[in-house]
């Protein structure tokens, strides 16, 4: 599928994107590549293929809970550029 230099700065436009003349047909070339290839994936026969939402059949991939011992306020600090009574100091972002 051809993706016209029109469609890629009506969606940067969207996006609210600036992209210059070598960006827009550098991008129309990339999407015109992935869009072909997608065609290509819907000519594969998939009767009978039950669709499915993961690739492998896998439950729970979730590891199991430990408690670990803490580092400490002091090894906590060591790298931090400011600390006052065992706490970071950061700048106020806040008004």
């Amino acid at each position: 599928m051809k993706i016209t230099k029109e469609e890629i700065l009506y969606v940067a436009n969207l996006a609210r994107l600036n992209v210059d003349d070598v960006e827009v047909e550098k991008l129309a070339a990339q999407i015109g590549d992935i869009l072909s290839y997608v065609d290509t994936l819907e000519k594969v026969d998939t009767d009978g293929v039950e669709p499915t939402t993961h690739a492998i059949d896998l439950t729970n991939a979730l590891r199991e809970d430990v408690v670990h011992p803490h580092l400490g306020a002091e090894k906590t600090l060591a790298n931090a550029p400011d600390e006052e009574e065992n706490m970071f100091v950061v700048p106020k972002v806040v008004g």
